[in-house]
């Protein structure tokens, strides 16, 4: 900014006026102000001269401001383009479905073994994930890949890693004779009736003459687990609050975008919309130290096309869901940030770049449900 004197065309009252570096100053050939007028003229020129400096000093901050202000609002208008935000659900327990299906994934009984209950793979301490790479099943075996969290999944149009349950009410029945380990489904729910969720089943499905069945055992759990959504700073932006995320994440989700990484990880789970290679430059296992080769969803389909094809996962509360990737194999949310611009984008990332992502994925981690517990208690760490 520059400041350059002026007058009228009496040589009076002088002023000072300012202008900034790309227009030309007012009257900038005149001579310099010679007639200074009198005393009072003076005290009053000064008192002017004081107010317009002000205004000048002043207004770089404001033009400052409204610049960052217009920069947030454009950045939240992408966002809300690219991911759109999430809500909490506000509705509790309010159902007997949900009530049902709560008691039903935190009992330990309703299993084979007597001590597996749904919540054994995704722990509240974990973010609803696993902190272990492979979970342990009622049988004593360990699951085949990493079990991811169990928040915010039911948005997801496909569950589990390859993509093979069509919801979560799939997902929740076949576990009978998976995870839970009952010989067949029949099993699992003779081991209900044997519990007494009769009385809990009629509630929940009132017009079910018989209502203890795989079906409506299933469509309990699905229905409790779709209240456990964690919205979180991220969603607070999208709606309107600048302060929200700090300046670093905000140039962190500047980053992602550019970068490419919302080519895969979109929508308000950022992920889990669809399947992808992983591995599109460059064998995965090369970087992550992978102990087996997954093929991924051709060891279901058995088509070659579908070799290394993964259901992109969710990124919401990534920055407490470690370890990451299918099988467990990285530790640390840096790390698996430059993996994947290595075997995805074929991209070296730089530290700085690096830490920009992760500080804005940590504006995706919400709170834990205060229903994700046990019937009447509260979520434990």
């Amino acid at each position: 900014m520059r400041f350059w004197d002026s007058t009228d065309s009496s040589g009076n009252n002088p002023a000072i006026e300012f202008c900034f570096p790309c227009l030309r100053p007012p009257q900038a050939d005149r001579a310099p102000i010679r007639n200074y007028g009198s005393v009072g003229q003076r005290s009053r020129s000064k008192e002017g001269e004081m107010k317009r400096f002000m205004i000048g000093a002043m207004l770089p901050t404001v033009l400052g401001i409204a610049g960052l202000a217009s920069a947030d609002e454009e950045l939240r208008r992408q966002a809300a383009a690219l991911f759109g935000r999430i809500e909490a659900v506000t509705e509790g327990d309010a159902s007997p479905e949900v009530a049902l299906g709560r008691a039903l994934f935190w009992d330990t009984r309703v299993s084979s073994d007597g001590k597996t209950a749904c919540a054994s793979c995704h722990l509240a301490r974990d973010w609803g994930a696993d902190s272990r790479r492979f979970s342990i099943d009622a049988r004593g075996a360990a699951t085949s890949r990493h079990s991811p969290t169990i928040f915010n999944s039911m948005g997801q149009p496909s569950l589990r890693w390859l993509g093979d349950r069509k919801s979560g009410a799939d997902q929740a029945e076949s576990s009978l004779t998976g995870s839970m380990g009952f010989p067949s489904k029949d099993a699992g729910i003779k081991r209900l009736q044997e519990l007494q969720y009769l009385a809990a089943f009629r509630d929940a499905y009132p017009r079910d003459a018989d209502p203890i069945t795989p079906g409506n055992y299933a469509r309990a759990l699905a229905a409790y687990q779709a209240t456990l959504r964690t919205p979180a700073a991220f969603d607070r932006f999208v709606a309107g609050d600048d302060s929200a995320l700090t300046d670093r994440q905000k140039a962190g989700l500047r980053t992602f975008i550019s970068t490419g990484c919302a080519g895969c990880h979109s929508g308000p789970l950022f992920g889990g919309g669809s399947v992808q290679r992983f591995g599109l430059v460059k064998s995965y296992w090369l970087e992550t130290g992978s102990e087996k080769i997954d093929v991924g969803r051709e060891a279901i389909t058995k088509k070659e096309e579908d070799r290394y094809l993964f259901r992109v996962p969710m990124l919401r509360n990534v920055a407490k869901t470690a370890p990451y990737f299918h099988d467990g194999s990285v530790d640390r949310l840096d790390r698996a940030v430059r993996i994947m611009a290595t075997v995805q984008l074929g991209r070296a990332s730089a530290d700085d770049t690096v830490a920009s992502i992760v500080a804005f994925l940590e504006s995706l981690t919400g709170e834990i449900p205060k229903n994700y517990a046990p019937p009447g208690q509260r979520p434990e760490f």
